[in-house]
């Protein structure tokens, strides 16, 4: 799988998405929304009287479960190759940057931040990301 900018960029929102995810898929059985509520007519009286019958809706349930473990399952694959990726960078520095830019801790840092922390002004860290993924879709283009 290619790793982009973009799958850089959304590597925490994704890593938060599938905690979101194994959640419901653990509790989503619990929740009123997967009660139903049908109608059914009554003939015991010798004419239809319509009557509501609730339960829990196992069709919509292994519906959601299916759609939410694909969903999980794709984004664990995409965080696994962004993960990949910036462990096989060669440089410390390059892959330090990375590390801190776009894997590590809940908030996405500034370029300031990371540069103070690695002793680099912010114009290098910028110029060091875009250098290294420039030349990494080369590299990835020219085993086409």
């Amino acid at each position: 799988m290619e790793v982009t900018k973009k799958m850089l960029e959304s590597y925490r929102s994704n890593r938060q998405e599938i905690l979101e995810l194994e959640f419901m898929l653990r509790n989503r059985w619990k929740s009123e929304s997967m009660i139903s509520i049908d109608t059914i007519l009554n003939y015991r009286k010798g004419y239809p009287v319509p009557e509501g019958v609730a339960g829990f809706d196992q069709e919509r349930y292994e519906r959601l479960q299916n759609r939410d473990m694909r969903r999980k399952e794709r984004l664990e694959q995409e965080c696994k190759a962004v993960e990949d990726f910036v462990g096989n960078i060669q440089n410390s520095v390059t892959r330090r940057i990375f590390q801190l830019y776009y894997t590590e801790g809940e908030k996405k840092p500034t370029q300031a931040k990371i540069a103070k922390k690695i002793h680099l002004d912010r114009s290098r860290i910028s110029r060091k990301i875009d250098d290294y993924l420039k030349d990494a879709h080369k590299a990835q283009n020219a085993h086409v």
